[in-house]
């Protein structure tokens, strides 16, 4: 049983597929009354490396910064480094939505546009997680981080990323519905893509890439053609 003197650690990404709730937000509703310690692990931590003991690095969150220190502690080997902060929805939505860029980027290397197509997904894609983040009340900064900017390199460059695979096949043709019904692994991104869209439109936020992939998945609408029309919009600044 739970009390309070215990830490659950949430290591799984995403959010709620029926409520677009936060995985703490969940857990806090189940574990609330015991008022136990919540924290969330995120990073570039491809399970097939980490198996191998190879060097990574992780990003633990939690809004007690004692607790913090003291995971840290029991967390840390040699070749795993645990870096925390306190901001724990916007490692939560990191996490989320990185997978939405990762399906892109799968698309881009399917159609094969090139390393600068590929970074300037990357770099729009996180500009565009960080805004969603930080309009739900995330702060900017982790985004910059291992559980942003980390986690997004390594989703889209290893050839271990299930949502990067998937998208190589979307520009092979496929459809959404074909690879769910052929693949024994959850595609994250599949799911992620219409929860956060839709949370999107009722925030008002702007996410153009996350739009231009719920047509390809939602709607079928062609990765050329979406992708066509991602780089026909209006130019603009690039802070904006």
């Amino acid at each position: 049983y739970a009390h309070k003197e215990q830490s659950y650690i949430l290591c799984s990404k995403g959010v709620e597929r029926t409520t677009g709730k936060l995985l703490t937000t969940v857990m806090r509703e189940v574990l609330g009354p015991v008022g136990c310690h919540l924290a969330v692990l995120s990073g570039p931590n491809h399970a097939e490396e980490i198996g191998r003991d190879l060097p990574a690095a992780s990003v633990l969150s939690t809004e007690n910064l004692e607790v913090a220190t003291m995971l840290q502690k029991t967390l840390c080997s040699q070749n795993f480094r645990i870096y925390a902060n306190t901001d724990i929805t916007g490692v939560e939505l990191a996490g989320a939505t990185k997978n939405i860029i990762a399906l892109a980027a799968g698309i881009v290397d399917g159609l094969k546009l090139g390393d600068n197509c590929k970074a300037l997904l990357l770099t729009r894609g996180l500009h565009e997680m960080t805004r969603f983040g930080v309009a739900l009340g995330a702060q900017k900064e982790t985004y910059a981080g291992l559980a942003g900017m980390g986690d997004l390199i390594a989703t889209c460059m290893s050839p271990h990323g299930r949502n990067r695979a998937a998208g190589q096949q979307l520009a092979d043709g496929k459809t959404m519905d074909y690879i769910i019904n052929h693949t024994n692994m959850v595609v994250e991104g599949f799911f992620a893509t219409d929860i956060v869209y839709k949370m999107a439109c009722e925030h008002h936020i702007e996410m153009p890439i996350t739009k231009a992939l719920y047509e390809v998945l939602y709607e079928e609408k062609s990765p050329a053609l979406a992708l066509a029309e991602l780089m026909g919009r209006d130019i603009k600044i690039e802070v904006s």
